[in-house]
């Protein structure tokens, strides 16, 4: 049975993670091995909005292209000598990238997001722990107009 509309999941990752995604052309992105049955849920067309951890900014959305397949070729850092840490991917097709001097701050844009609303305001990041969420079509909306504008496109 086909989704009405595409999901919108919120990926969170460092911003060394942002940088090897980027260095792929934001082309494939993976999962976390222990993420596989969530991955599983996931489908082409589905949007990917990335959250990055030490900064607390977006960086950009990509859209599933493919079905999800197991790579463990080492794309993103993890401990030397150790297997891929996110085997379960899919190849993607950039949607708004930001460069890393216009990153939208998750600060200016977490009181406009139903998701945040779940936790007590002093405690608004908990809403991003954890390496994959899926948001409202509210929060897509938002997400994305606020991606566009930072990057300087029509929303």
């Amino acid at each position: 049975m086909a989704q009405a509309r595409p999901q919108t999941w919120i990926l969170t990752g460092s911003p060394e993670n942002f940088a090897a995604t980027r260095a792929h052309g934001f082309t494939v992105i993976g999962m976390k091995e222990r993420r596989r049955r969530m991955a599983e849920t996931m489908a082409p067309g589905d949007r990917i909005v990335f959250y990055l951890t030490k900064v607390g900014a977006f960086g950009g959305s990509v859209r599933i292209a493919s079905d999800l397949y197991e790579d463990r070729t080492p794309i993103w850092p993890g401990k030397p000598g150790a297997p891929d840490p996110y085997p379960w991917r899919f190849a993607t097709e950039p949607e708004v990238v930001l460069a890393d001097d216009a990153l939208v701050p998750a600060e200016e844009v977490k009181d406009d997001l139903e998701h945040v609303a779940k936790w007590p305001p002093e405690h608004w990041k908990l809403a991003f722990q954890g390496q994959l969420r899926t948001v409202s079509d509210a929060d897509a909306d938002v997400l994305l107009e606020r991606l566009r504008a930072a990057a300087g496109a029509p929303a």
